[in-house]
């Protein structure tokens, strides 16, 4: 049976957000009941989703969400691969100030059956905990991209930009009783990149939903970049193909009292009856194989 997944996104910021949804679209195995966007400009990023929706012949309900940080300043005002959208037919026209009601409602009325994905920073999430507590327990699972758990990698900051974003709404997000509450983190996505080259001729042989993500994968590559990492679309692999990560339990804890680190994750290894389980290894081969799977 299809599993039923609501995901949360900041589509348009990084092209890994829109592969991930297309991975969602293209798989017979997922039951997409909804999308919500979050950060700047999320009615942008909603007409980013919306395409890709309509690209797949999907019927798929789409909620602009919250713009602003709990608290913080925005650092992701706009959403630049929007700026392709006129290539392709997308809804204009939504829903305004209910992407948190919706989630709200839809979640309680599949009481544990819903995977909530959430693949941007965390401030739909826990503006949707903090309205209706018991949401979380009525969850299948909560699954994220966010975090770092292990190792500093080089050149890396210590916090991961979702964890980040809006970080009190990170620490929010990680008190809640979920059945399963999961992170797949940078220390791990990182590891699963493909070259621009490649991901040109592995779209376009593809085709079909791929094609409106090179589109916009175009605008990420004009700004300088010459690598996709798939940090979301690997967090999304998770619920279908559990064996592509390694995972161990524990607990998180969220930085808010240093201005510099606002957001960074700290881990702590613990027993089966931790409240977080976070993935530590990754088989990249495996990944893509499932990722291209579905197409």
């Amino acid at each position: 049976m299809p599993i039923k997944v609501l995901l949360d996104t900041d589509i348009g910021s990084d092209i890994d957000d829109a592969i991930c949804l297309a991975y969602l679209l293209a798989n017979p195995d997922c039951d997409l009941l909804g999308i919500t966007t979050v950060s700047g400009e999320a009615q942008r990023r909603a007409m980013m989703a919306s395409a890709l929706c309509r690209a797949a012949g999907a019927d798929v309900p789409v909620y602009p969400g919250a713009e602003c940080p709990l608290l913080v300043e925005q650092a992701q005002p706009t959403a630049p691969q929007a700026n392709a959208l006129g290539r392709w037919d997308h809804q204009t026209d939504f829903p305004r100030c209910q992407a948190v009601e919706f989630l709200r409602r839809t979640i309680r009325s599949h009481p544990g059956e819903v995977v909530l994905l959430s693949i941007g920073p965390l401030t739909n999430l826990a503006l949707l905990f903090a309205t209706d507590r018991e949401v979380p327990s009525l969850l299948k699972a909560l699954v994220m991209m966010c975090g770092v758990f292990t190792h500093r990698m080089p050149n890396t900051a210590p916090a991961e930009w979702n964890a980040a974003g809006d970080p009190h709404a990170t620490a929010i997000v990680y008190r809640a009783n979920a059945p399963v509450h999961r992170s797949v983190g940078l220390d791990v996505t990182r590891q699963v990149t493909m070259d621009a080259a490649e991901v040109r001729q592995r779209f376009r042989a593809a085709g079909g939903l791929l094609r409106p993500v090179l589109d916009f994968a175009e605008v990420w590559f004009g700004g300088g970049r010459n690598v996709v990492t798939f940090h979301d679309p690997l967090a999304a692999a998770t619920l279908f193909d559990p064996g592509v990560c390694g995972f161990e339990r524990g607990a998180v804890e969220v930085e808010l009292t240093s201005p510099r680190l606002l957001g960074m994750t700290h881990w702590r290894a613990g027993g089966d009856d931790a409240p977080h389980e976070v993935a530590l290894t990754v088989d990249p081969q495996r990944f893509f194989n499932h990722y291209f799977s579905v197409f």
